[in-house]
């Protein structure tokens, strides 16, 4: 069969992950994102941090949290080479995984508010905007659907 009309096929005619599901983990794994960065800078490492992370509490909890995105990267990753196979359970738990860490980076930023008084900064406001539109991606997207079940069809 010829898929190439179909942009969301890969060659094998499987579903490719959706490009928000990678946006999804590097705005929850952005903790992780930021020490990595931070390595590549040989004058201050801890400079770079320290623009995002004002207080070390915060970092430390960004990568606790950011783990459970790096998990599910590796999930992607397995399915899309198609092994191991018992990798498919947990690769189907993956949307309350994700609405897991949802919550847990939602706790995290409540928290990160109440320490500011309720000051509002933009990028609080803009990791409100991103964890809502997550949230209503992870429920609405057929896409992302069609993705978590492809694994779970193609091989039966």
């Amino acid at each position: 069969m010829n898929f190439s009309h179909i942009r969301w096929l890969d060659e094998k005619g499987q579903v490719k992950p959706p490009i928000y599901l990678y946006g999804m983990l590097i705005f929850l794994a952005r903790g992780w994102c930021i020490w990595v960065a931070s390595l590549t800078q040989s004058s201050d490492r801890a400079g770079l941090v320290s623009l995002f992370y004002p207080h070390k509490a915060d970092f430390i909890m960004s990568l606790m949290a950011g783990l459970g995105a790096v998990l599910i990267y590796i999930f992607v990753i397995a399915e899309r080479k198609r092994s191991p196979e018992w990798l498919r359970i947990p690769f189907g738990q993956i949307r309350s995984l994700l609405f897991g860490l949802l919550l847990l980076d939602g706790g995290l930023l409540i928290a990160r508010v109440m320490t500011t008084h309720y000051l509002y900064s933009w990028s609080m406001g803009l990791d409100a905007l991103l964890l809502f539109w997550s949230v209503i991606y992870l429920f609405k997207s057929k896409r992302l659907s069609l993705y978590l079940s492809d694994w779970k069809v193609s091989s039966l």
